[in-house]
């Protein structure tokens, strides 16, 4: 098994939400899918980077209509696809230097009827570690198949501030923490595996998977097996997948 398979990212809208990851869990799908369009609900990142180009527009449904030759999943002439300009970016408009806005739900709804693995950034985390949503949050598509909520296991054993966790009052009503206090590994299974944290909003129908980030080492393997013994004791989900992913593979274990 490798990342994609471990996310079942190979086909369908992925959404990736929560901290200590997510745009990088997003490069490694995309760079490992023969075509994926890489694209959000709200602001992200300049990503160029990383997928073969970026298309700024109005209407990502007609551009995306273009690299497949405007076959949606039931055409009948799939060989005419564009084998060129994958992984695709999509975006409504850059908003500024440093990121682009991004789509309505609604319309990454409207993606998901091409045939192509779509990669969908669905909330914000200012560059921390750990979050729990705003009651704004997630911006989930209502069609989106898997939901991969993302957390870093450096933040076990770490104090609970600002620094290291979005939304720090979130947090505290989920697990109880005051501000300041000692995070575990249960308070960390506590959010990936509540519904107003991890699973909020997720869609019904859709698979939710957690993904412990940043197990770089032995110490922090043991760690992240614990977070995911804690996820599975409360809740129901088919994995947890332990990942380090800026390593070339960046697939840890499933647990």
């Amino acid at each position: 098994m490798d990342i994609v398979a471990a996310l079942e990212a190979d086909s369908g809208t992925t959404c990736v939400v929560g901290a200590g990851g997510k745009k990088t869990t997003l490069a490694a799908l995309a760079s490992r899918l023969d075509r994926a369009v890489v694209t959000a609900t709200v602001r992200i990142p300049i990503f160029d980077d990383w997928v073969d180009r970026v298309v700024v527009t109005e209407d990502p449904v007609g551009a995306l209509g273009e690299m497949t030759s405007d076959a949606p999943s039931d055409s009948s002439d799939p060989e005419s696809e564009s084998e060129d300009g994958w992984p695709l970016g999509l975006v409504p408009e850059r908003e500024r230097d440093d990121r682009y806005r991004g789509y309505d739900p609604a319309v990454v709804d409207e993606l998901g009827e091409f045939d192509v693995p779509v990669l969908v950034k669905a909330d914000g985390a200012r560059m921390r570690r750990f979050k729990a949503p705003s009651s704004k949050e997630p911006q989930l598509p209502r069609t989106a198949d898997i939901v991969v909520s993302v957390a870093s296991v450096h933040v076990v054993g770490e104090p609970l501030s600002e620094s290291l966790v979005h939304r720090v009052d979130e947090v505290s009503k989920i697990t109880g923490l005051s501000e300041g206090e000692e995070i575990s590994a249960a308070d960390v299974a506590a959010v990936l595996a509540s519904e107003q944290g991890g699973l909020k909003d997720v869609p019904a129908g859709a698979t939710a998977i957690p993904l412990l980030n940043m197990v770089d080492d032995d110490d922090l393997e043991a760690t992240a097996r614990e977070v995911a013994a804690e996820i599975h004791d409360r809740v129901d989900v088919p994995r947890v997948v332990l990942a380090e992913m800026r390593a070339e593979d960046p697939l840890v274990d499933v647990v």
